[in-house]
């Protein structure tokens, strides 16, 4: 029997992001998905040496390298309309769950059980997730600033409201990766 998961899995690289806006440098989700996983794995390591934590760093890059996968079969649902309100935001989980489902019905059955984890969170992965999110907010605020460092003012609203949610978060991992590696980010390559 022949499985369609990895083949689809492989179209995120044709899914673009931020398509309501112009953008000097294009970024699809597959692009995205990299820097999230890399973040996310970095806040993890944060939660564990600096918090005193147990978390697993591997499993928190493995559900950012899937984490917008939904999007292949939704398309990148612009955040001005997602978060509209209640109901339309209410209506997207649901889709998106019903997305994830069919992605995990492309696998063979002896293989459904280790990704559902990577779809879905376990209750004792909370914080995990929690980091993964902020992860895919951090990215969102990286791709802003590259935004403005070339000129472009399209992303210094998106860029404030971006930063307003992190800090928001409250989380102590994200405050620790904002204030060591987040400025580096401003410098062009002869700085860094």
């Amino acid at each position: 029997m022949e499985y369609s998961f990895f083949a689809m899995i492989s179209r995120m690289k044709l899914i673009e992001r931020w398509a309501l806006m112009r953008n000097s440098l294009s970024e699809n989700i597959s692009e995205h998905s990299l820097e999230v996983s890399i973040i996310a794995h970095a806040l993890a390591v944060i939660s564990n040496e600096r918090l005193g934590n147990q978390l697993n760093a591997e499993k928190a890059a493995l559900i950012g390298i899937y984490h917008d996968a939904t999007e292949i079969i939704t398309g990148d649902m612009p955040t001005p309309i997602k978060y509209f309100n209640e109901n339309i935001q209410g209506a997207f989980k649901e889709i998106e769950k019903t997305a994830a489902n069919r992605l995990l019905s492309m696998l063979p059955e002896d293989m459904r059980e280790s990704y559902q984890s990577v779809f879905f969170p376990k209750e004792d992965e909370l914080l995990l997730w929690k980091l993964v999110k902020a992860a895919d907010k951090l990215s969102a605020l990286i791709k802003c600033i590259q935004e403005r460092k070339a000129g472009n003012t399209e992303f210094v609203s998106a860029e404030q409201s971006i930063r307003a949610i992190l800090v928001d978060m409250k989380l102590e991992e994200v405050d620790i990766f904002m204030k060591e590696f987040l400025p580096a980010y401003n410098k062009t390559l002869d700085e860094l």
